[in-house]
């Protein structure tokens, strides 16, 4: 399999990993596509022969949460039970397959630590006010953004470039001093909370090991998300790369816009179950490369709906004579194999119908 233009031999078994959710919000279409990626991505890879196991976290420790939580007058804990619920209601009408690991951050504290320790033990952190962050300087230019760019993403997703504290504005927290009222755990630098990005590199770590065979997110966790946790996994490990191959899944927008609470932009996945058959939300959100973003429009769902028809009907006929379908039928797989080329596959399925039709039906989660 290819894969992001790396080749992805897997003898035996295959190491995924998912950034999971922040269980604070309903799901949208655009947190769903990585979902369905991730899990098509893991249907080819079985096809193919490999055992796959998944690992998809949930972050349920978090200053995000914590806020949604105070809003909504109830325990941090049990809010975020609630909306992972939901998210897995979600995710079962979308036939995206349960992981074989589901890490929750709170569950993972002791590791964040063990993560800090190593950190400081080889000199790549350093300890300020009950606080460890992570030398992080050169992070940026290791995946290739200009440092302004760097330090305006960072303060966008929350890692505080101006915390006085820091030796360089782009330094991580791996762990964080707890203010009075904020989640809490006990650590050799006093009572505090793991930082976001340690979070899924401690989870990761403790269930795969050193190194990842695929890692899949959205592509706006590309910086500093995955950046920071694949720095930080190779600092501690010595291990490069921490994964072989990345899956950045393209955003979802409307009209131009990225899906997004704060925008209120939002297409929610339980909503449109109610109007649309899972498998034609799933088409919409395959039917293109996975790199790409896109802007949603209600009406391609009744495409999809019509397509899944042609593409049934096309499963259930006979083909032409067996090696012509076999021959498609590898044909079709191939497309797959070839970086998840979902719309080649698609039309050699529709053309050959068979075995051809069958198979990529059935790669798809479309059946």
């Amino acid at each position: 399999m290819r894969l992001g233009g790396v080749g992805l031999p897997v003898i035996g078994r295959a190491r995924v990993y998912v950034c999971g959710i922040t269980p604070y919000d309903v799901t949208h279409l655009g947190h769903a596509a990585t979902f369905v990626w991730a899990d098509t991505a893991a249907r080819a890879l079985r096809h193919s022969g490999a055992e796959v196991e998944m690992c998809r976290n949930v972050t349920d420790v978090d200053d995000v949460l914590t806020a949604a939580a105070a809003r909504a007058g109830s325990p941090y804990d049990s809010f975020a039970a609630v909306q992972e619920f939901a998210f897995e209601q979600d995710m079962a009408a979308l036939g995206v397959r349960r992981p074989t690991h589901q890490p929750r951050a709170h569950t993972y504290v002791r590791q964040v630590v063990a993560l800090a320790a190593a950190l400081l033990a080889a000199g790549q952190a350093y300890e300020r006010d009950g606080s460890v962050y992570f030398r992080g300087a050169d992070v940026p230019g290791r995946a290739g953004l200009a440092r302004d760019d760097a330090v305006r993403l960072a303060e966008e997703f929350g890692d505080d470039p101006g915390d006085p504290a820091k030796d360089d504005p782009l330094d991580v927290a791996v762990w964080r001093a707890s203010a009075l009222g904020q989640p809490s755990w006990p650590s050799p630098w006093g009572p505090g909370r793991p930082g976001w990005h340690a979070e899924c590199t401690a989870m990761a770590l403790t269930i795969y090991g050193s190194a990842l065979d695929l890692h899949a997110g959205g592509v706006d966790l590309r910086f500093p998300h995955h950046a920071y946790e694949g720095a930080m996994a190779e600092a501690v490990t010595g291990v490069r790369p921490f994964a072989r191959a990345w899956l950045h899944v393209g955003t979802v927008q409307v009209d131009g816009a990225k899906m997004a609470k704060s925008v209120g932009n939002l297409v929610l996945v339980s909503d449109l179950v109610r109007r649309h058959s899972p498998a034609a939300i799933r088409l919409l959100l395959l039917a293109r490369p996975w790199r790409e973003s896109w802007d949603y429009h209600d009406a391609d769902l009744a495409d999809c709906e019509r397509r899944l028809e042609r593409l049934y009907t096309a499963a259930g006929t006979r083909a032409a004579g067996e090696p012509a379908a076999r021959a498609a039928e590898e044909a079709a797989f191939a497309a797959l194999s070839d970086d998840l080329d979902v719309p080649r596959a698609l039309e050699i399925a529709e053309e050959s119908g068979g075995p051809a039709a069958r198979t990529v039906l059935a790669v798809l989660g479309l059946r």
